[in-house]
């Protein structure tokens, strides 16, 4: 009888890793942090692209998500925090606090807005080219 049980664990998926038709063995990283001179990471072809739209995908939507949360973090923060600052009133005659809370929808829409401008600048352009290398390589599979 074996003391080994990992054959009784399903694989699990590990993110950004990719199965291959050829397995490749790389060496792993010493514990120093510095990895050895024949440990190279792909520069170029389809998933480098692959990785860069994923990077820019992550960056977009990290960027949207602060800039609307973190707002509604502030405004919350002050409530608690600071109540009367937020009853004293601002100019216009509103209280402060309903001030804050009226702006929340014009951050919201230009949090909306500033996702849909990244996107249309940086990560569209990748998705389309990451799609046509796929139509490329889909392609020259079919031809004989």
């Amino acid at each position: 009888m074996s003391s080994d049980s990992s054959e009784l664990q399903p694989l699990h998926h590990r993110p950004g890793r990719h199965a291959s038709s050829t397995p490749t063995l790389r060496p792993s990283p010493p514990q120093g942090g510095r990895r050895p001179a024949n440990w190279t990471r792909s520069s170029t072809g389809p998933h480098r692209d692959l990785r860069m739209l994923r990077r820019a995908y992550r960056w977009q939507r990290r960027v949207a998500t602060f800039a609307a949360l973190g707002y509604f973090t502030v405004f919350l923060t002050l409530t608690v925090e600071f109540p009367s600052v937020m009853a004293r009133p601002a100019p216009g005659g509103l209280p402060t606090g309903l001030f804050l809370a009226l702006v929340q929808l014009p951050v919201t829409w230009l949090a909306v807005i500033f996702y849909e401008a990244i996107a249309r600048r940086y990560v569209d352009p990748r998705a389309r080219r990451v799609r046509r290398q796929a139509a490329q390589a889909r392609d020259e599979e079919v031809r004989p």
